[in-house]
Order: C-alpha cells, then sequence, then structure tokens
C-alpha cells in the first residue's frame, strides 16, 4: 500500500516509523507494589517508591519482565539474555525523582518483526528494532484551577513496553495497520489490553518525506497520539506540511510535535532531543537482568495461539477466505466466539452471520463480543434451526433480532410466536394454488415469455399468504411445476 505523495516539484514518498508505548499488563509498578488500576481517585495508588522519597529504591517486577519477553517473543524477536537499566535524565515534572528509569544500549529485547495485513490478501513484513521496558510519567493537569498545575501521580512508575518499529511503512493506511495488528498480538498474548482511549496504548509516529529513492529526509517525531484515527489523520498531515515546506523553500527542522485533534493539524512542541541530551547511564540500584535460554523456552511454551496461525489454521479447517478469516481473528474473543459456533456447521454461514448479523447488533448497542447478549451457543442452535428447515433464514433473521434483545433460545422464540417453517407439501400447494388462481394476468405473461421474472413475484405472494413460513426451495418447485416452467 506505498504511495506516492504529488507534490508541485513532482511525486513525494513519506516514509513512517512508530514507538508505541504499550502498558503492561500487571497488577503492580514496575518497580514498586502500587495499583495499577485504572479510574482510580487522583494520586490514591502512590507508593513512597513512586513519590521518590528520601531512600526509597526500586525493586523489579518479576511479571513485567515476564510480560516484556513474551511480547518479544510473539513478534518474533531476538530475546536478550542480558539487559541494563537506565536512567534518563530529563526535566519530568510529573515524575518526582527527575529522570525515567528505562532502558538504552542494552534493552529486553531486540530485532523482531510484524507481519501487517493490508487489503485484497496483501501483506507486508514490518521490522522491530527493539522492545525495552521503562516506567511511565504521572499526569500533569492543567483544567483544574486556573492559575495551577495539578499533578496525578497514579500513572508514575507503571510498566511500559516501547516497541519500536524500522522505518519500513510508506503510508498511513500502513501504520495504522500496523497499530491494529501489534495491538491484536499484545491482547492474545494478555501483555497489554490495548486501550488506546484509557492511554494504556499510544504511539508516537515519525514522520519523514523524500523524494523516491533519495536518501531519508530529516523526521519529525509526534507524540502521544492515542487512536488508530489520529495516528492516520497525523501522518497525513505531517507528510502534507514537510512538502509544503520544501517545495517552498524552507528546511524541515527535527523536532517533537503534537496533533491537535480538534484542529486536524501538527504543531511544534520543542526541538527534538537525541539520546545525548539525556545523558543515559545505568541505573545504580539496579542490577542488569539476566535470564538463561531455558527459562525463556518455558516462557515461548506458554504463548497461546497466535493471529496469523489462527488466521492459517481457520482458513485450513473451516475453508473461510483470507478477508473473513482477518476479521474474525483480529480480537481473541471473536476468533473463539467463531469456533463455537461454527463447530460442526457450515462455517461460511456462521461467519456470515456474526460479520453481518451480529456485529451491527452490537454495534449499534455500543457492545462489545464479549458483551453480546447472543451467546455463541444460541447462534450455533439458530444455524441449527435453519438447517433442519425448522425456520427459514429470512425468519431467522426475526428470531435473531428477539434473541438480541431478549438474550432467549432461538427455539423458545419459534415456539413462542408460532414462527415454524411450514414444510408440509399440501399446506404449501394449497397456498400456490390460491396465488395462482388470484392473478391470471401474472400466469400469462410468465406462461408467454414477456416477463419470466414474475416467478419471483409468485414466490412473495405466496411467502405473503404464508405470513413467511413456507418453505422457500419448496414453493420455487410447486411454482414453477404449475406454472409450467
Amino acid at each position: 500500500m506505498s504511495k506516492l505523495i504529488p507534490g508541485a516539484t513532482g511525486d513525494w514518498e513519506v516514509v513512517i516509523g512508530l514507538e508505541v508505548h504499550a502498558q503492561v499488563t500487571s497488577n503492580a509498578k514496575l518497580f514498586s507494589g502500587a495499583s495499577t488500576a485504572f479510574g482510580a481517585e487522583p494520586n490514591t495508588q502512590v507508593s513512597l517508591v513512586d513519590a521518590a522519597m528520601p531512600g526509597m529504591l526500586p525493586v523489579i517486577n518479576q511479571t513485567c519482565v515476564e510480560q516484556a519477553v513474551r511480547t518479544g517473543l510473539a513478534l518474533e524477536a531476538e530475546i536478550n539474555l542480558y539487559s541494563v537499566f537506565d536512567r534518563k535524565n530529563y526535566f519530568y515534572p510529573d515524575l518526582p525523582q527527575g529522570y525515567q528509569i528505562s532502558q538504552f544500549k542494552q534493552p529486553i529485547v531486540g530485532e523482531g518483526v510484524i507481519t501487517l495485513d493490508l487489503p485484497e490478501g496483501e501483506t507486508k513484513d514490518v521490522g522491530i528494532e527493539r522492545l525495552h521496558l521503562e516506567q511511565d510519567a504521572g499526569k500533569s493537569m492543567h483544567d483544574q484551577h486556573p492559575n495551577f498545575t495539578y499533578v496525578d501521580l497514579n500513572r508514575s512508575g507503571v510498566a511500559l513496553m516501547e516497541i519500536v518499529s524500522r522505518p519500513d511503512m510508506r503510508s498511513a493506511e500502513e501504520a495504522g495497520a500496523y497499530v491494529r495488528k501489534l495491538r491484536t498480538i499484545l491482547r492474545y498474548i494478555g501483555t497489554c489490553d490495548g486501550n488506546m482511549e484509557q492511554g494504556s496504548m499510544r504511539a508516537d509516529v515519525n514522520v519523514s518525506v523524500r523524494k523516491p529513492g533519495d536518501p531519508l529526509g530529516t523526521r519529525c517525531e509526534i507524540k502521544n497520539v492515542n487512536s488508530i484515527r489520529f495516528v492516520q489523520q497525523a501522518i497525513e498531515y505531517e507528510a502534507r506540511r514537510q512538502i509544503e515546506v520544501i517545495e517552498d523553500g524552507g528546511v524541515i527542522e527535527q523536532q517533537t510535535r503534537l496533533f491537535d485533534v480538534a484542529k486536524g493539524v501538527t504543531r511544534s512542541m520543542r526541538s527534538k532531543e537525541e539520546a545525548h541530551d539525556y545523558r543515559y547511564f545505568p541505573d545504580p540500584d539496579l542490577l542488569p537482568l539476566e535470564f538463561t535460554a531455558e527459562w525463556v523456552d518455558e516462557v515461548k511454551a506458554s504463548l497461546p495461539e497466535l493471529p496469523d496461525a489462527k488466521k492459517n489454521r481457520l482458513m485450513a479447517d473451516f475453508g473461510l477466505s483470507v478477508y473473513d478469516a482477518g476479521i474474525l481473528v483480529a480480537e481473541p474473543e471473536t476468533a473463539a466466539y467463531f469456533e463455537t459456533a461454527a463447530e460442526g456447521r457450515d462455517a461460511k454461514q456462521a461467519a456470515n452471520w456474526i460479520i453481518t448479523n451480529l456485529f451491527a447488533a452490537l454495534n449499534e448497542q455500543g457492545k462489545s463480543i464479549i458483551d453480546s447478549p447472543v451467546s455463541a451457543a444460541q447462534l450455533g442452535q439458530l444455524l441449527d434451526l435453519i438447517a433442519d428447515d425448522t425456520i427459514s433464514g429470512r425468519i431467522a433473521k426475526d428470531v435473531f433480532e428477539v434473541m438480541i434483545e431478549t438474550g432467549d433460545d432461538p427455539a423458545k422464540i419459534v415456539e413462542e410466536k408460532g414462527l415454524k417453517q411450514i414444510t408440509d407439501t399440501g399446506a404449501i400447494e394449497a397456498a400456490v394454488d390460491d396465488v395462482i388462481a388470484g392473478n391470471p394476468e401474472q400466469v400469462a405473461q410468465y406462461a408467454g415469455g414477456e416477463n419470466p421474472k414474475v416467478i419471483g413475484w409468485f414466490v412473495g405472494q405466496v411467502m405473503k399468504a404464508t405470513q413467511g413460513k413456507a418453505n422457500p426451495g419448496q414453493v420455487n418447485t410447486l411454482l414453477k411445476e404449475k406454472l409450467g416452467g
């Protein structure tokens, strides 16, 4: 999906790299036992370590380390058996110790790869440069008082995985696909919940432009973008801005920018710092992390089936298309729902009902599949009623609407509302005879070959006469017999 952007001086290529900050799924922070629960009152989840009280020393959270290793393994990345925590010195108004504990030259995870799922079944590999652990800062709140800035330290010390891509993406669409795929992987393995709206996953977007084939241009970094849509909008705007600056004779300055969501523009925040500006040095309070290869193998063995493997299996076992399988594996809960509903049934039909009917109903109610009022087992029961001719496909849609509203089993709804399909040939034949007898003009049109499509009209009339309960296949057969078709 690499695309060139037209400019006054010809075509331009945008080069994109992402630094995704993913909050580690852990009950405690990276270096303290304080809670990481979302939504607590300000400053109620702050330990003495988080508040940088004198004499308080950090203690590494083993769960966070294991989660980082799990993520690295899922990204097919190199796990470094020896890694070091560093102090990153910078003025942090909402990180009390005045420096961030992060990793620099020796991160916990090295190079890996993510395979993007693009339209038309295409894929693209994007390199992962590194993954390192670091602590998050607190939150400065500027809207609590007209003259003061308040600070909430609940997030201070929360464990983050910074996942740095290579500059391999060439369009906003590819960047969106990258974030979606990364979020899917993290959710599958349970290392980050991926809730961008809650701040537990956000992206720093690096954008530069160049003429095709030229060396890399000067990049600008757009900080803390918290939705896939905003990532794409920020890239589109920033690429266009840089092209206009260069074509007007200007020079791109390496800088950090913010994306203004309301206006859809990026604006300068500060000149971009380099690594030496942070004066990194190994944290004297933390020993290096050392793993054994055997321990890493144990962690690898605990990984669940990953999205790409599951997608390939659904295509092989259930005969699904690339498109359907891709949609169904995007969330682990959706994949599990499908497998339950489709087991022993028409898998394509199950996929269609989930992707078309269920997704539409859940979207209307603002619910996820986890909160679905129709369980996977109930959807399977509905498909069984269609398969054994208890109800028609059209009636099934009516039954499904009631299931969404009430959560009742489909068999109960069919029984209570008298919706069983009429398969008695005699009853259907009587309805067909009545419709034919009452519409001689249409019979003549069909018999004379003037309007062969009128057969569809006859089917509709019979279905109407039977309140939609007649078996459509039998109706068609009887009509053609009696009309001489």
